[in-house]
């Protein structure tokens, strides 16, 4: 994902980030220790803020860290936070971490994805939902949302596609909200422009009876002839400093009913076939 920085300057950034956050420059102000005079001089180009001030606004707006960087090659200032692959070797502890977080969740499915939504590590449990899927959708870089909202992905079968499909785009779209990402605006695009599998949405089972009082949205899908569901879980990192820390999500998905549960814990305990 690529920061575009706006030529009006800090100003008018901090500004929308405020805007966003629907606070006033008075409730800004103390919160961050300063003056609502202070914080419009900022926000005219009438006063250039040290970098001490940029940040402590951005950490009270809650910027994401890529546009914290972006924030201060506007006022002027060197990016603070570093970009690391996430092969360098300085996230090795972080990589192996992960790999145990995965391991340790099967038989249940967990994976993680980077801002654009691109699969960087999934565990044996998501392989066996995306079994059978058309070769097209595995070829890496997988990414979830194209392989969740096509129409010869798994959307073909989720029993309530009308409702998961709606949620995945909400989320894009409040995630759009808080970066400017041309590549993540294109991907909405896309996938939110899909045609829906032939046959979704007219069948009797989007209105059948669930069996159970779900505690959150189930994503509902097919699987072998059974109906498995879950609810999504999301995980970041607390107070990344490396914007591709701060840009993982590590996504579990939760037996929501006892049957998918005993289901999948079966299917771990059958002997291997190799």
């Amino acid at each position: 994902m690529t920061t575009v920085v706006n030529d009006t300057g800090v100003g008018p950034l901090l500004r929308g980030w405020r805007e966003r956050r629907r606070l006033s420059q008075l409730e800004l102000a103390l919160r961050a220790g300063s003056s609502a005079r202070h914080i419009s001089f900022v926000e005219t180009g009438r006063s250039r803020p040290s970098e001490e001030m940029v940040l402590r606004l951005a950490e009270h707006l809650e910027v994401p860290v890529r546009e914290r960087n972006a924030l201060l090659l506007s006022a002027g200032y060197a990016p603070r936070y570093a970009e690391t692959p996430l092969d360098a070797p300085r996230l090795e502890a972080l990589r192996e971490g992960v790999e145990r977080l995965l391991r340790g969740y099967e038989p249940y499915p967990a994976l993680v994805v980077d801002g654009s939504y691109t699969v960087v590590a999934a565990n044996r449990g998501v392989g066996l939902l995306l079994g059978g899927l058309p070769e097209h959708l595995l070829t890496p870089p997988l990414n979830t949302m194209r392989i969740a909202l096509h129409p010869e992905g798994l959307a073909s079968r989720i029993r309530n596609l009308r409702e998961w499909r709606a949620h995945l785009l909400a989320q894009m779209e409040r995630q759009i909200g808080l970066v400017r990402s041309e590549s993540l605006r294109a991907l909405y695009e896309e996938v939110a422009a899909y045609p829906p599998p032939a046959g979704a949405g007219s069948g009797p089972e989007e209105a059948e009876e669930e069996p159970y009082p779900y505690f959150a949205l189930p994503m509902r899908i097919e699987h072998d002839g059974r109906v498995l569901s879950f609810v999504s879980s999301i995980s970041t990192f607390n107070t990344p400093m490396d914007v591709t820390v701060a840009e993982l999500a590590i996504e579990t998905l939760i037996p929501a009913d006892p049957e998918t549960a005993a289901y999948l814990r079966s299917l771990a305990e059958a002997p291997s076939s190799g």
